[in-house]
């Protein structure tokens, strides 16, 4: 209902009187969730024509892809909610000049907008409050991986890692295996080594420390984990993400992959540093969309 209220507030604003909510296809029990809150706001008379006796139209429908990450990126998802292929699109022109079905369209995460509701409720000085100067509010961080307690965790921005990982996940999840490296925005994201736990979340912060915050998806890994093995996974991910449009990405993840089992099964050299290097250089700002970059950064 807060994402309701928030595309409400959006649509009132900008005069928009069609609403899309768009998912990922595994994620059907959030679907059925949503569709239920979208019923009882009609039964209310909060969306769909003459919203509280006024002359505000806005109606919501909800939309689901093939199950394709490539969806992230919001030409893809355009793409995808008209029923072609999620494949990205040329920028410009962008979206909110010429998006869905050629017509001006906003595009938003879901956690964005539902940030909305809170700060038409409370004001902005409230929201500003909360984190940093430049990264104010607060962010869900879904922490995952070797620690105790993983979950989703709401938080200032700027709340140290370390207090992440060890006041809210309970620390390690095995006593006699310390943190070796954590991932700390997204499976895309450069990882942090266990020096580096005192890095405020926030965007700015995790920028100068070398990464990016991305989709505050936190994944901690201890002293147990084959750093290639988590390489490996990475990468065959990515192979398998990879919408297939641009060659570097649709052909150079598969060779990365192909390198890292071949390490993985004992068989590894020393070129093989230098040539995924190479390799990853010929992807990373070489595709169509950022897709590339995601799928090398965290090797």
């Amino acid at each position: 209902h807060a994402l309701i209220e928030g595309m409400l507030i959006g649509a009132y604003a900008l005069g928009v009187e069609t609403c899309y909510i768009y998912y990922r296809g595994e994620y059907n029990y959030l679907i059925d969730i949503m569709d239920k809150a979208i019923e009882e706001a009609k039964a209310a008379n909060l969306v769909g024509e003459g919203i509280l006796g006024s002359d505000f139209n806005c109606n919501f429908y909800t939309h689901t892809g093939a199950g394709a990450y490539i969806c992230g990126e919001e030409t893809a998802l355009l793409s995808s909610l008209e029923g072609f292929r999620g494949h990205p699109r040329m920028k410009p022109p962008f979206p909110a000049v010429e998006g869905l079905y050629a017509k001006p369209t906003i595009v938003n995460n879901v956690e964005s907008i539902c940030n909305v509701t809170h700060i038409m409720r409370h004001s902005v000085e409230w929201y500003k409050n909360m984190g940093t100067e430049r990264s104010p509010g607060m962010r869900i961080f879904c922490l995952s991986g070797n620690v105790k307690r993983p979950g989703l965790y709401e938080l200032p921005h700027a709340t140290p890692l370390r207090d992440l990982i060890y006041e809210y996940g309970g620390g390690p999840q095995d006593d006699d295996a310390p943190i070796k490296a954590i991932v700390p925005g997204g499976l895309s994201m450069k990882l942090f080594t266990a020096d580096q736990l005192d890095v405020p979340l926030d965007y700015e912060s995790v920028q100068e420390a070398g990464s990016l915050l991305g989709s505050a998806g936190v994944i901690v890994i201890d002293e147990n984990a084959s750093m290639v093995e988590i390489a490996r996974r990475t990468v065959s991910f990515y192979r398998e993400e990879s919408c297939g449009k641009c060659t570097p990405c649709r052909e150079g993840t598969g060779w990365l992959e192909n390198i890292l089992l071949r390490i993985e099964s004992g068989g590894g050299r020393n070129k093989d540093l230098e040539v995924m290097e190479h390799i990853s250089k010929f992807i990373a700002g070489k595709s169509f969309c950022p897709f590339g970059d995601a799928a090398v950064w965290s090797l």
